[in-house]
């Protein structure tokens, strides 16, 4: 009975939550539902679909500044899309991730690093370093993300595909496709 009174409790909560932290998103559709806590940096550059659910600890980031550096960025969530727990998308360009698409525990996704490899930025410790992106993150309908994996910048994922777990995406695939490895390479196309 305990247990049952904790859960309705807890349902609650999210349920106000999600209704209160929506409101610091560009858009959001309708059928919103997130569990606490949630963390967001650039809500204002960041559009939610419909029927969304997100769990515990997820890191949505859109950042405009870093360092006296400026950024326009924008991040882009479909319908039907379900984030698990621990992940964390940072952007300072573009990410788009398409309808239907699955997320795993503990993913990473990303279109920009701290600096480049010239003598120059390796000079300066990480977090001093120029934020630069090398393109953005296209993540297309119906994708499925394993537990663990990284997707880097300049990356398109096809429609369809799945991303096997702790896998680390620098590349693009095509649509269908069973994505492997670190780093990541096409173990098949999906007929």
């Amino acid at each position: 009975m305990l247990f049952k009174f904790q859960n309705l409790i807890v349902k609650i909560f999210n349920y106000i939550y999600s209704g209160v932290i929506k409101i610091g998103f560009k858009y959001v559709g309708k059928n919103f539902k997130i569990q606490f806590p949630l963390n967001v940096i650039g809500g204002d550059r960041i559009e939610i679909g419909d029927n969304f659910r997100g769990f515990s600890r997820i890191r949505i980031e859109a950042y405009s500044k870093h360092q006296n550096n400026y950024y326009d960025p924008r991040i882009t969530i479909g319908h039907n899309v379900s984030i698990n727990y621990d992940c964390h998308i940072g952007c300072v360009n573009k990410i788009v991730i398409g309808n239907g698409v699955l997320i795993a525990s503990k993913v990473f996704i990303t279109d920009h690093f701290h600096g480049g490899t010239d003598k120059i930025d390796l000079l300066l410790p990480p977090s001093s370093r120029k934020v630069i992106s090398k393109g953005p993150v296209i993540i297309e309908d119906n994708v499925w993300i394993g537990e663990g994996v990284c997707i880097m910048p300049n990356v398109i994922i096809g429609e369809n595909s799945i991303i096997g777990a702790n896998a680390v995406v620098t590349k693009s695939f095509p649509s269908n496709s069973i994505i492997v490895g670190n780093p990541a390479r096409l173990l098949r196309r999906i007929e």
